[in-house]
């Protein structure tokens, strides 16, 4: 089985550039299930309905959110109704709204999707990731309760030392760590021992940009602490994702792949 992981999607460029080049990278790389992490697809902030079924439509199996998870108060009031949507576990704003997890079968095998934000750097985070995940796998037992044969995390988090030690902390517990949310792709994508990892898988959104945000707003808050309005850059936008392969016999996790298309 192939796992695509599309990073961060920021604004209508991200939006763009995936609509634009989801079906090829899916034909090239055989794919077959697709996660994205849209927290930025809405103007840069959060996301909308709208968008969530765009995604879908063009290919998107799963969508991953992280910090700005509520920042649209229309998909607070419907995420309860959006199956494919994960939400951080540990957001501490409105616990009760959505899920921190999914489930999918895919190809007679079933992959649980576990959305987790760090905690250094972070705000609104309800309990450690560390915490979250290690009861998760420890006392609900969602592996064997559930019947688990893959299990695929998102960390959204800040620092790479959190990430790195969650990965090496959970390594043959979970297929899969990626990170998200500093929207760089960091050239680090390695395996620990039988766990894909990669600090941060990068960005969908423009090139010419501060991680997706205007340049010249960005130096007059900054550089100049001017009070400005979030402004999302335009342009041609670089595409970032990640392609985990996994063995569907042993249900074991061979390899991690980046992809990085630049315009």
């Amino acid at each position: 089985m192939n796992i695509l992981f599309i990073g961060d999607i920021v604004g209508q460029s991200g939006r763009s550039i995936v609509f634009n080049l989801l079906d090829r990278i899916k034909k090239e790389y055989n794919i077959d299930f697709v996660i994205a992490n849209g927290e930025n697809s809405a103007h840069g902030k959060g996301i909308t309905t709208k968008i969530y079924n765009q995604l879908l439509a063009c290919g998107v199996n799963c969508i991953t959110l992280g910090n700005h998870a509520f920042s649209k108060l229309e998909i607070l009031n419907n995420i309860d109704n959006l199956d494919c949507l994960v939400r951080p576990i540990n957001l501490d704003r409105e616990k009760d709204r959505g899920k921190g997890y999914r489930y999918f079968d895919v190809n007679g095998l079933r992959i649980g999707v576990i959305n987790v934000m760090g905690n250094v750097f972070m705000y609104g985070v309800s309990v450690s990731p560390f915490e979250a995940i290690r009861k998760l796998l420890y006392e609900d037992k969602i592996k064997q309760r559930d019947k688990l044969d893959i299990i695929f995390v998102d960390i959204h988090a800040e620092a790479t030392s959190e990430k790195i030690i969650f990965a090496n902390y959970f390594k043959n517990q979970i297929n899969v760590v990626v990170g998200t949310h500093t929207h760089i792709q960091t050239a680090d994508e390695r395996m620990i021992e039988n766990t894909a990892y990669i600090s941060d898988v990068g960005m969908c959104g423009a090139y010419n940009s501060i991680i997706g945000r205007d340049i010249d707003e960005s130096i007059e808050a900054f550089v100049y602490k001017n009070k400005t309005h979030y402004t999302v850059a335009e342009g041609d936008a670089i595409f970032s994702a990640v392609v985990i392969e996994i063995d569907d016999l042993t249900k074991k996790t061979k390899n991690i792949k980046r992809i990085q298309i630049r315009p």
